[in-house]
């Protein structure tokens, strides 16, 4: 399920200031283009997450051209994979089987480690996920 939607770029003092005309409410904001584009697809895919779970009417994509911009303001189609957005978003724990020698796991409980919690942080910092 990719979504695409035309997002408004307002210029600030700060940034960018960013709102999609079809999803009102849904804004966003980042500190140049990059950042807010990424931030725009997040808000996207939140509000699209939220319409999904409540079992609403996603709206239809205005034509890029038909939206009415102030000075200075640009349009940017911004897409979202819900598919991913939603896998990324699931924090259910699954139950993995590991093997470390006994003497560390020895080592490791004597200092209470929360194995879970390790290997979750070393994965993330692995896979260069925040």
């Amino acid at each position: 399920m990719i979504y695409v939607f035309p997002a408004i770029f307002t210029p600030v003092d700060t940034g960018f200031a960013i709102r999609f005309p079809d999803l009102p409410g849904t804004n966003s904001q980042g500190k140049d283009i990059a950042d807010s584009i990424y931030n725009a697809r997040d808000a996207l895919g939140s509000w699209l997450d939220y319409l999904i779970d409540a079992d609403e009417e996603i709206p239809k994509t205005s034509d890029q051209d038909s939206i009415l911009m102030g000075p200075g303001q640009f349009v940017t189609m911004i897409d979202v994979d819900m598919t991913a957005y939603r896998r990324r978003k699931d924090s259910r724990a699954v139950k993995k089987t590991l093997s470390i020698p006994s003497w560390l796991n020895e080592e490791a409980e004597a200092h209470n480690v929360n194995f879970s919690q390790i290997l979750q942080d070393a994965l993330k910092s692995r896979l260069g996920i925040e």
